[in-house]
């Protein structure tokens, strides 16, 4: 599924994500307060590699059963700078598309370079930068996982006509 099925059933709840060990997030609910942060999915020495992903599931579930997710944007990464953070990504996508799938909520995937140049006009951007793009949209992010995910929930709102 795609956002563009979205469009027609007029979305008021938008979640965007950073997916990694840290996942960044934003969800826009309608005309309430947005709601942001980060949530850590690192395994403790004496758990299975399988548990950041069943704990990530649960955590989308929660999400959604407290809040309602009508839509899904998600940072799409095409180049990891190490094998470990690959296998993370890898394994957060696939728990989240088929989420999503499962409940019947529209998903999409946005690049990197796509969100940096919307939110700072520059494709390669740094955190610091994206972290200050965050506050000008008057936000007061704690780390660049979170301030990613605010800007690409103000890319999504934008290209969905949600207000943000």
């Amino acid at each position: 599924m795609t956002a563009e099925l979205a469009t027609a059933t007029q979305p008021t709840n938008v979640l965007a994500l950073d997916l990694g060990t840290t996942t960044g997030f934003a969800l826009k609910q309608g005309e309430m307060p947005t709601l942001t942060g980060s949530v850590q999915f690192k395994n403790s020495r004496y758990e299975g590699g399988g548990m950041r992903f069943l704990r990530f599931r649960k955590w989308l579930e929660t999400l959604n059963d407290r809040n309602g997710v009508d839509v899904v944007y998600f940072e799409e990464v095409r180049r990891h700078l190490g094998t470990d953070a690959a296998h993370v990504y890898g394994g957060l996508l696939a728990m989240l598309t088929a989420w999503c799938e499962v409940n019947r909520i529209p998903y999409q995937g946005v690049p990197v370079g796509t969100i940096k140049r919307h939110a700072t006009g520059k494709g390669n951007a740094n955190k610091g930068a994206m972290i200050n793009a965050a506050k000008g949209y008057g936000f007061d992010p704690s780390d660049d996982n979170e301030a990613d995910a605010i800007c690409l929930l103000k890319l999504a709102c934008e290209e969905i006509g949600a207000s943000f």
